[in-house]
C-alpha cells in the first residue's frame, strides 16, 4: 500500500530523543533493520493518508505510538509474570523504569510532527489520553474481573485505546474534521476489539499452556468454556484445572473448538469487522483503500488461525466475508 517506516527509521527516531541512549534495550526493541514496522504502529500514517494527508508528517508520531505501545508491554509483562518478559533480563526496576522513560520520548516525538501546531497539539492531548486510559485499564485487568460484561470493559479500557487514538492522531495529523476523526477512532476501537479476541484464540491455542490457564486471566475463549451451557462443561473444568499437562491441555483446547467457544469468538470478531466497514461508508475519504487494507490484513491471519484448528469454521467464516 505505497508508503511505510522501516525499523532502522524509527530507532533513530526514537534514539534521537536526549536521554534514550542510556538504555541498551532500547537498540534491542528498535532493530536497526530495513524491515517494515508492525502493522499496529503504522495506524497514524495510515490514517493521515487515508484522510488525504502526507504519511511522512506522521514518523514522529508512529514512532511515539511505537515507544508507547512498548512501554504498555513492558508493564503488562511485569503484571502478568509472563515468562519471557524483559523484567526477567533486566530486573523490574530497570524495566519500569524503561517503561517510563519510553512513555515520556512518546510525548517528546509527537512535538517533533511537521505540521500546524492546532494539529499537532491535538494529536498529542489524544496521545496523552490514550497513554492514561491505556493504565486505568490496566488497573482493571490486574483486579481479575469475572463474567464476559467485566470481560468486554476491561478490553474497552485497556486494549481499544491504542488502536482507536492510533487512527485519530493520523486523522488529526492530516487536517481531518471533527466527524471524520471520530468515525476512525470508532473504526480503530472495533479492530481493537477484533485484535483481543484474535489474541485470546492464539493464547488459548498455545503450547504449552498460556497463563491465562493458570492465572484466571479474561480470555474470551476460556471465559467461554467457563461459563456456557454444554454437555462436556464439567470435563472441561477439570482439564482446565490440569492446564500444565499436555494431555490435559490438549483436550480442553478440543473441548473449546466442540463447544462453540472457537465459533462464538469468530461471530465476536465478525461483528466488529463489519461494524467497522459499516462505519467506513459513511465518509468519504481520498484513500478508502488504507483502511480496506488494514482491516483485511488483520482478519486473513484470523481465518489462517482458525483454518488450522477448525477447518469447516473457517470455510464458513471466509463465505461470510
Amino acid at each position: 500500500m505505497g508508503s511505510d517506516i522501516k525499523a532502522a527509521t524509527l530507532r533513530e527516531l526514537v534514539l534521537g530523543v536526549p536521554g534514550m541512549e542510556r538504555w541498551n534495550e532500547v537498540q534491542e526493541l528498535f532493530p536497526n533493520t530495513q524491515d517494515s514496522v508492525r502493522l499496529d504502529w503504522q495506524l497514524p500514517g495510515i490514517a493521515c493518508a487515508a484522510v488525504g494527508g502526507k504519511y511522512e508528517d506522521t514518523l514522529p508520531a508512529i514512532a511515539a505510538l511505537a515507544c508507547i505501545q512498548v512501554s504498555i508491554i513492558l508493564v503488562d509483562d511485569i503484571l502478568d509474570e509472563e515468562p519471557g518478559g524483559a523484567h526477567h533480563r533486566s530486573g523490574i526496576g530497570r524495566t519500569a523504569n524503561l517503561a517510563l522513560a519510553l512513555q515520556a520520548a512518546g510525548a517528546v516525538l509527537m512535538e517533533r510532527c511537521p505540521v500546524d501546531r492546532p494539529y499537532r497539539a491535538a494529536a498529542a492531548h489524544a496521545l496523552n489520553r490514550m497513554a492514561l486510559a491505556t493504565a486505568a485499564g490496566q488497573e482493571l485487568d490486574v483486579r481479575n474481573l469475572r463474567g464476559e460484561e467485566n470481560y468486554w470493559q476491561v478490553v474497552r479500557a485497556k486494549s481499544t485505546p491504542f488502536y482507536g487514538t492510533g487512527l485519530e492522531i493520523g486523522a488529526l495529523l492530516g487536517g481531518a474534521s471533527r466527524q471524520t476523526v471520530n468515525v476512525l477512532h470508532t473504526v480503530g476501537v472495533l479492530f481493537g476489539e477484533a485484535i483481543q479476541i484474535y489474541d485470546d484464540l492464539e493464547d488459548a491455542f498455545q503450547t504449552p499452556a498460556n497463563s491465562d490457564w493458570a492465572q484466571g486471566r479474561n480470555n474470551l475463549a476460556i471465559l467461554y468454556g467457563l461459563t456456557a451451557e454444554y454437555p462436556q462443561k464439567e470435563a472441561f473444568l477439570r482439564c482446565k484445572s490440569q492446564a500444565s499437562d499436555l494431555a490435559s491441555l490438549h483436550t480442553a483446547q478440543q473441548l473449546l473448538i466442540d463447544s462453540g467457544a472457537v465459533s462464538y469468538c469468530a461471530f465476536q470478531l465478525l461483528q466488529r469487522h463489519t461494524a467497522a466497514k459499516a462505519c467506513l461508508k459513511s465518509l468519504a475519504l481520498a484513500q478508502r483503500e488504507r483502511i480496506d487494507h488494514l482491516l483485511a490484513m488483520q482478519l486473513a491471519p484470523f481465518v489462517e488461525f482458525v483454518r488450522k484448528i477448525d477447518e469447516n469454521l473457517a470455510d464458513l467464516i471466509h463465505q461470510s466475508i
